[in-house]
């Protein structure tokens, strides 16, 4: 690294910097609002965000985004041993894995932010795809935020209608 520039900020780290900013207001709105309408504009917010973010990288990628230019950015998530992952199939249509530690989900509990932890990081997920590579769709069953053992990262090229 040459003097002047800065390490890449990891999405663990930014997930951070975000949720000391919205803890304050999402107090706030609890307590004029009530804790449902209030998780609800936060969602609403965070995802249209998340599918801002995933439309702001792909304009940075050089060829059209795709799944394999999606899995080649995943160390960003991963970075500051944010995540511990297990990739099960990575064939260029489907990539499969599963997060077995999620320091995202320790992160919001250790803030007081548990309860909303869904919508700081998980909840962006499918949203984030959206905006990245419309041709590619998330499914996930499961998540360590909501108290199981793993989160199940299923993406997959769309298959075109053979209508």
């Amino acid at each position: 690294m040459s003097c002047g520039q800065q390490p890449e900020l990891g999405i663990l780290a930014r997930r951070k910097i975000e949720a000391e900013i919205i803890k304050p207001i999402y107090d706030v709105l609890v307590r004029e609002t009530g804790k449902a309408k209030a998780q609800a504009i936060i969602g609403e917010a965070i995802e249209q965000a998340a599918i801002q973010a995933g439309k702001t990288f792909a304009a940075s990628e050089p060829q059209k985004p795709d799944l394999r230019s999606f899995v080649a950015l995943q160390y960003l998530w991963e970075k500051d041993n944010a995540l511990e992952v297990r990739v099960l199939e990575d064939d260029g249509t489907r990539y499969d894995y599963d997060v077995t530690r999620c320091r995202y989900a320790e992160m919001y509990h250790q803030m007081g932010l548990g309860e909303i932890g869904h919508l700081l990081s998980c909840a962006r997920d499918d949203k984030f795809i959206v905006g990245y590579a419309p041709d590619v769709e998330l499914t996930r069953t499961t998540t360590i935020m909501s108290g199981a053992k793993r989160c199940d990262f299923r993406y997959q090229v769309k298959k075109e209608d053979q209508s």
